[in-house]
């Protein structure tokens, strides 16, 4: 049994001989979870209607089991429990397998809320209690579907800043909010592109399915027709740039949803990020947390002049979204809202680095030059059995000037520095990204080297810490400048290893 697990004795008490009293979740909820069980089972109930025929067996199978699911979301509705004590949040869960988890008020590291539709439609929020642990089964946090929006405040505010927080002043101060402008930056996430390759997909083993060619199509037959006529470079024009336009549309919904109502406050200690248009979801952070921040800027944000930021910080689940501090926005905003989180007088990451040996630089261009050229051989060959048209081993070539350049900026882009207390590493090109690690929160180091690393003397330094990631590489530095830089950052961690000159 891990320790979030532990079983308490039920009859518990604060400090003081108070008790809260055993809360449920809210009643609204026996309507919406049996609600969304019956429409999750629409597919199960056709399918059993339409391909059942007259086999009445499979019928009432079909609503039995749709039957057991709505009573089993009704008994949890009526079942769950849960309560706040002076040391710890208890809920107790189960029909039959009754389940009674408590955590330690002192190892709650965050409280996420958010609303679905499905709960913003009734007035009510999910609430998710993390206790900072990282695993698989979901383990490591609690979960009440659903409370009322007012009693998740409390719980968020009760459950981060403790009772006696409670009685003190409130004093918010707004951070960063959505601006309409920032609706330009939605291209640049590249959303758009995931969300047709997705479609073109479901359509392509739809129609695979349904034994129906494409060619069939008289439009579409016409402009394969076409796009097999032109020079292959006009071909390529003619089908990327319209898909990158599309793109560009698609994604401008999708920035919405996720990032629409978008607004940072800081609340005492305690950072509180709300966002999104359909699912509104609230994450709090607590500042003595932070361990640093994560700054993106790949290559489409920079060339819009923008950027997105996330949190690093114990505790706090970096999957959906839940780190993040800035969407796309202006990286003079990015950079301005970073300064504020840490209460610094100039954002970190913003600050100039120290650049990398020019031996990494090669190490980058010899990968630049080298994969096209493979890659063209490659298909050079395959061009010969005639699977695939004979020039498609030219576009190979044609990427390596690219390639060159990304190589070039990926060196340019390489740096590091210790100052004021931080840690900063710089790295990519296509996907560049700055981090500002707190040095007082790295708790380990590690060297990594690979075969071609050690034939160039480089090596690459990784931070261990107990937030975000957990580890954050600094790659291609000299070894000497690895170790130093080690040192500097935690003297004395690495004294014992090393045997200096």
């Amino acid at each position: 049994m891990s320790a979030p697990d532990q079983v308490r004795a039920p009859d518990s008490a604060t400090p003081g001989g108070h008790e809260e009293p055993w809360r449920r979740l809210d009643p609204r909820m026996i309507l919406v979870r049996p609600a969304v069980d019956i429409i999750r089972s629409l597919p199960l109930l056709i399918g059993t209607l339409i391909f059942g025929g007259q086999n009445s067996v499979w019928q009432w199978l079909g609503l039995g089991v749709v039957g057991l699911a709505v009573l089993i979301s009704i008994g949890h509705c009526l079942t769950a429990r849960y309560r706040i004590t002076g040391e710890q949040f208890e809920l107790r869960t189960g029909i039959v397998h009754r389940r009674h988890r408590a955590v330690p008020r002192d190892r709650i590291r965050t409280v996420d809320v958010t609303a679905a539709l499905k709960h913003r439609l009734f007035g009510l929020s999910l609430v998710k209690i993390g206790t900072g642990q990282h695993s698989k089964d979901g383990s490591g946090e609690l979960v009440l579907d659903a409370v009322s929006k007012a009693e998740a405040q409390r719980l968020a505010r009760v459950l981060l800043r403790r009772a006696e927080a409670e009685s003190r002043a409130e004093t918010e101060e707004v951070l960063a909010e959505a601006e309409p402008r920032w609706v330009r930056y939605a291209p640049a996430s590249l959303s758009g592109i995931t969300t047709i390759g997705a479609g073109i997909g479901v359509l392509y083993h739809a129609a695979h399915d349904l034994h129906i060619e494409p060619s069939d199509f008289g439009p579409l037959r016409a402009l394969i027709a076409h796009f097999e006529a032109a020079p292959w470079g006009l071909a390529l024009a003619e089908a990327v740039l319209p898909l990158l336009l599309l793109a560009a549309l698609v994604s401008v919904p999708g920035y919405l949803v996720s990032y629409g109502n978008f607004r940072l406050t800081r609340d005492e200690d305690t950072l509180h990020v709300r966002r999104g248009l359909l699912t509104t979801r609230a994450v709090s952070i607590e500042q003595n947390r932070l361990r640093g921040v994560h700054y993106r800027d790949g290559v489409a944000l920079r060339l819009l002049g923008g950027a997105r930021a996330t949190a690093i910080a114990s505790g706090l689940a970096t999957r959906l979204g839940g780190a993040i501090l800035m969407p796309p926005a202006p990286a003079a905003h990015v950079h301005e809202v970073l300064a504020k989180v840490l209460r610094e007088e100039q954002d970190p990451t913003a600050l100039p680095l120290r650049p990398h040996p020019r031996r990494a630089l090669r190490r980058r261009l010899l990968r630049a030059f080298t994969g096209p050229l493979l890659a063209a051989a490659a298909l050079y060959l395959i061009a010969l059995t005639g699977w695939i048209p004979s020039w498609t081993w030219q576009l190979a070539l044609v990427l390596l000037p690219f390639s060159l350049a990304a190589g070039w900026d990926c060196y340019r882009n390489l740096g590091n520095r210790l100052d004021g207390g931080y840690l900063l590493g710089r790295k990519g090109s296509l996907r560049r990204e700055t981090v500002a690690l707190k040095q007082d929160g790295i708790i380990g180091w590690q060297l990594d080297r690979t075969f071609f690393q050690r034939r160039a003397g480089l090596t690459t330094l990784i931070a261990t810490i107990a937030a975000g990631h957990g580890a954050y590489s600094i790659p291609d530095l000299a070894e000497s400048d690895a170790l130093t830089l080690a040192d500097e950052a935690i003297p004395g961690l690495l004294s014992p290893f090393l045997e200096w000159d």
